[in-house]
């Protein structure tokens, strides 16, 4: 890794040795750059594949995106303010990979899970110039993290796919079913898909993402 990156991370080369698609593995709260990188095995040569750290450290162990206070009696559950921050280190992080690692800048895909969604679907409608593809795992929109200005941009070549689990008790379906309409009168094609599962991915939701992303780059 270079050491002059705005995020931690770890990497899977890819066998092309250049234009390779890219995909950025955002894991989720209290988590780590270890979490999602366990798909990479599962996922084609082909892809060139690196799993962020996220910035802010938690206690004893794992690290966040965005403070969530579980504790908010004003209605402010999360830390808009941070997630904006991580946004914007996100889409850093994202121009360092392509001028460092041999990646293709057009077929960039961001693979995010629970809160590593979230800034996934803020980042990609902040900047859609710079994704491709969103994977959204377990997460939901939060529009309020977007960049002001959502109605000037280009979504015209951009592609989400989404998915949750029925009775997930950590991020409520009800949150997640609402992102596909709001994203979808941006004109922006999306697949969202529910499996009978809690917090997590289940097997059948892997596959179905993979083949989606195959399908695709």
């Amino acid at each position: 890794m270079t050491n002059n990156f705005v995020l931690e991370h770890l990497t899977r080369p890819s066998s092309l040795k250049e234009n390779a698609p890219l995909i950025i593995m955002l894991h989720g709260y209290g988590s780590d750059e270890n979490d999602l990188f366990s798909f990479s095995s599962q996922l084609p040569a082909e892809y060139f594949i690196v799993s962020a750290k996220a910035p802010y450290p938690m206690q004893p162990y794992g690290n966040a995106w965005y403070t969530i206070h579980f504790d908010s009696n004003d209605g402010k559950f999360n830390d808009t303010e941070q997630a904006i921050e991580s946004r914007e280190l996100v889409s850093k992080f994202i121009d360092q990979a392509v001028e460092n690692y041999p990646v293709d800048a057009q077929r960039v895909v961001l693979l995010g899970f629970s809160q590593g969604t979230i800034l996934s679907l803020a980042t990609a409608l902040s900047y859609p110039e710079k994704i491709k593809y969103v994977v959204g795992l377990s997460g939901y929109l939060a529009t309020d993290m977007i960049l002001e200005g959502i109605e000037n941009r280009d979504f015209s070549t951009l592609d989400i796919y989404l998915s949750h689990g029925s009775v997930d008790q950590v991020i409520p379906v009800d949150w997640a079913r609402k992102s596909q309409p709001t994203l979808k009168k941006l004109g922006i094609p999306v697949e969202y898909s529910e499996y009978p599962v809690g917090h997590g991915v289940a097997p059948a939701n892997f596959d179905h993402f993979k083949e989606w992303l195959d399908a695709r780059l």
